[in-house]
């Protein structure tokens, strides 16, 4: 659990990086980080849990990062599936935590069977291109994606025919053409492009 842990401070980065300019003192990382601190340990199990449907997050697992770069239990699980409410609000099956285990170490995944990871809430923005990207520039493609799901497959020869753009209506791959691709599920509307991608 330790190695997830470093996985999430590095997205609390990532954040923290790519809102820098974008948002106001109000959303910076301080005042997020103070917020979530206040937070009762049963307001962030709620909003843990929110990252995903009732009948899977009801016998989830929640945890944080703590101060010492520990992860700190909120709540024990019996299905085998981890959310949290912090620094993203997310629920991952088994084969998705293996995966950040071997996106952290950038290491080959070890993709067994069909993985699944939810994220109702939305996310805070990552390159559609480049898996260690921290912030958004003319050419990586940056996408804030609303609420959706994320799909791993074992043969990812399936993924060749699907499209990569966040915006063509329906799922999308992302990061296509490196060991870390995955399918993207939004379950609302994407936004309209960013110039970016114009």
């Amino acid at each position: 659990m330790h190695k997830l842990v470093a996985w999430l401070i590095g997205c609390f980065v990532a954040v923290s990086l790519s809102l820098g300019a974008q948002e106001s003192a109000k959303s910076s990382p301080e005042h997020q980080a103070a917020t979530n601190k206040a937070m009762s340990s049963d307001a962030k199990i709620k909003l843990a849990l929110s990252a995903g449907p009732a009948d899977l997050t009801k016998d989830a697992a929640v945890v944080e990062p703590g101060s010492d770069s520990k992860m700190m239990q909120l709540r024990a699980g019996t299905n085998g599936w981890v959310c949290m409410a912090h620094p993203e609000v997310m629920c991952l099956d088994k084969e998705w935590q293996g995966w950040v285990d071997a996106w952290i170490n950038k290491k080959d995944p070890q993709i067994k069977s069909v993985g699944i990871a939810y994220m109702l809430k939305g996310d805070k923005g990552a390159s559609n291109t480049d898996p260690f990207a921290t912030a958004p520039t003319a050419t990586n493609q940056w996408v804030v994606s609303p609420a959706h799901l994320m799909v791993l497959t074992p043969d990812t020869n399936q993924l060749a025919a699907l499209p990569t753009d966040p915006h063509n209506g329906g799922p999308w791959v992302m990061w296509k053409g490196t060991k870390y691709v995955h399918i993207m599920v939004p379950t609302v509307p994407m936004p309209a492009k960013a110039a970016a991608w114009k």
